[in-house]
């Protein structure tokens, strides 16, 4: 049979074939091509087909930037990888699709486990490693399948002992999927960007993410209340067998009272009523480095048990001399963080 692309107009279409497939991610669902929609972004949703079959499907995402301007695949194309053909007709089809759309390069932040052999997928079409990553390439998930106690016993004991010791001091979490819970998350987010000196989202972007999600069922956020005030927040996607702790923010107002690592465990326990496989805490790092930005929370995350997914890290195929200045852009502000 002949392999085809067309665009897919369909969101049943589209959301039976992903989550048939159960990506550990929600970068492919229906909606995040929405979300990108809101936030000024053009896409297009298309579908691979063998024949009349749908095969594989990729969201692409034109970014305009002063730096140059990018297709970008977000944890996708969801597809068989080790067919050749499938991957010869989607790198033709991305790069005759960018040249149209006039951008500087093409970049993959592929959902594909890390291996000597997929990146040779990426090298035998001529794209090389991206100088920063977009979303994770090191996962942290746990199995919330097993039972609440065993879960317990699977965490770090300090883990276990700050969820004893919020419930006796009386934190109470709250659940809500309206769009006024972001006012309390995003005091609490402008606390936490000043402490890690990270670029935050705008508060369009979060309410974007609430409002897009929540209206399918697929987001909620959850607010660790104390004393009268909110001091640890965050929004939860859930998307096919998994949950995601994809925007978190919390005060040190109260050092003493881990109401963080009550809030995570209220999210398990969620996704396991929801009949899900997984609660993923997004991006982690391995590193040992205390001054790595993200050493602590990373130290947060595993303390919960469970294990780690490394994936390809992102790939650019260069279309034009303005993407070395990119390049030179990207590769500076990830120094400048640390990272």
């Amino acid at each position: 049979m002949s392999i085809t692309i067309q665009p897919i107009e369909s969101k049943e279409q589209w959301e039976q074939f992903v989550l048939g497939e159960r990506p550990h991610s929600f970068l492919h669902a229906w909606n995040w091509g929405e979300f990108q929609v809101a936030q000024g972004e053009a896409i297009r949703h298309i579908g691979l087909f063998d024949g009349n079959t749908l095969v594989g499907v990729a969201l692409l995402v034109t970014v305009r930037a002063r730096r140059g301007s990018f297709v970008f695949c977000p944890h996708g194309p969801v597809m068989d990888w080790g067919h050749t053909d499938y991957r010869s007709a989607f790198f033709h089809y991305v790069q005759t699709y960018a040249r149209k759309q006039k951008v500087d390069f093409i970049r993959i932040s592929p959902l594909l486990l890390q291996s000597d052999e997929h990146v040779q997928f990426f090298r035998d079409a001529r794209y090389r490693n991206a100088p920063i990553h977009m979303h994770p390439e090191l996962a942290w998930m746990v199995d919330v399948t097993k039972s609440e106690q065993d879960l317990l016993l699977d965490m770090r004991k300090t883990t276990r002992y700050c969820i004893k010791r919020s419930e006796k001091e009386g934190v109470a979490i709250e659940k809500s999927t309206d769009s006024n819970a972001l006012t309390e998350f995003y005091r609490l987010y402008a606390e936490t960007v000043d402490r890690h000196q990270f670029v935050p989202f705008s508060r369009e972007y979060l309410e974007n993410e609430l409002t897009i999600f929540g209206a399918d069922h697929q987001a909620m956020m959850f607010s660790a209340r104390y004393n009268g005030g909110v001091i640890a927040s965050a929004l939860v996607i859930f998307y096919a067998d998994s949950s995601f702790y994809h925007q978190g923010a919390s005060s040190k107002k109260y050092p003493k009272v881990p109401a963080a690592y009550l809030l995570q465990w209220e999210v398990m326990k969620e996704a396991k009523r929801r009949g899900l496989r997984y609660h993923n805490f997004w991006g982690i790092v391995e590193t040992e480095n205390p001054k790595h930005p993200w050493h602590g929370l990373s130290l947060f995350k595993k303390g919960f048990g469970g294990f780690s997914e490394q994936y390809v890290h992102a790939q650019d195929l260069p279309l034009t001399k303005k993407y070395w200045l990119n390049v030179a852009v990207e590769t500076f502000r990830r120094r400048k963080r640390g990272l």
